[in-house]
């Protein structure tokens, strides 16, 4: 298992060797590091969680203009030329597939509690310190501005509305990185999640004060 994990860590540092800084291989570390720590309290099959982990972002449709099927084809044909069972490429893939927020009206049309992990700790890469620095970075790789208040969040969007909007960075707090705390599956990310939403709010407060000129 070993081997394959580390075999599984190079394939992806060299496949996001040139990604945006909010989705490069730092981004997978910390996802795997999230996800070993829910795994502890749960019962699941490690593995699964570990490739899930290391390959849920491998070619995220947003940098391949849109098209979901990229990163699941390309982690079938990596796993399978490693050897790795069917069953449990198959879990992979599926998980790579339903882990995405996408708007936050996406129904999952695959469970385990093993995408349940995974999926938690990609949300924690989303909140507190690193979910605001990778919201600007993404927003300053997009060229959008910070905030516009006469830009309200659109808390109805379908998912390619989500995938397509030019809306300010802020407007994406209200639109996905404030509804996660709600949205975790595991009592480890619950947890976690609490402490990086407090932090975000604090964060929004200090901006608008920031903005007004009142702090």
């Amino acid at each position: 298992m070993t081997n394959l994990i580390d075999i599984t860590i190079a394939f992806v540092k060299a496949q996001l060797a040139h990604a945006e800084g909010g989705h490069d291989w730092f981004h997978i570390e910390r996802v795997y590091n999230n996800a070993m720590n829910i795994a502890k309290g749960e019962d699941c099959d490690l593995l699964v969680v570990q490739l899930g982990a290391l390959l849920h972002d491998i070619a995220d449709s947003k940098f391949h203009d849109g098209d979901e099927t990229v990163g699941p084809t390309l982690a079938w044909r990596f796993l399978s030329a490693q050897g790795v069972a069917e069953d449990t490429i198959i879990h992979v893939v599926n998980i790579i597939e339903n882990i995405s927020f996408k708007g936050g009206n996406f129904e999952r049309k695959f469970d385990s509690i093993e995408l349940d992990i995974v999926q938690d700790a990609d949300r924690l890469d989303a909140l507190g310190a690193i979910g605001i620095a990778r919201a600007f970075n993404y927003g300053g790789f997009k060229n959008r501005g910070m905030y516009d208040p006469a830009i309200a969040p659109n808390l109805d969007m379908d998912k390619e509305e989500y995938k397509n909007t030019t809306a300010p960075t802020i407007n994406h707090f209200y639109e996905k990185l404030l509804l996660l705390k709600d949205r975790m599956n595991t009592a480890t990310g619950k947890k976690i999640a609490e402490g990086r939403h407090q932090y975000m709010e604090g964060f929004l407060e200090q901006f608008y004060g920031e903005w007004k000129g009142e702090k």
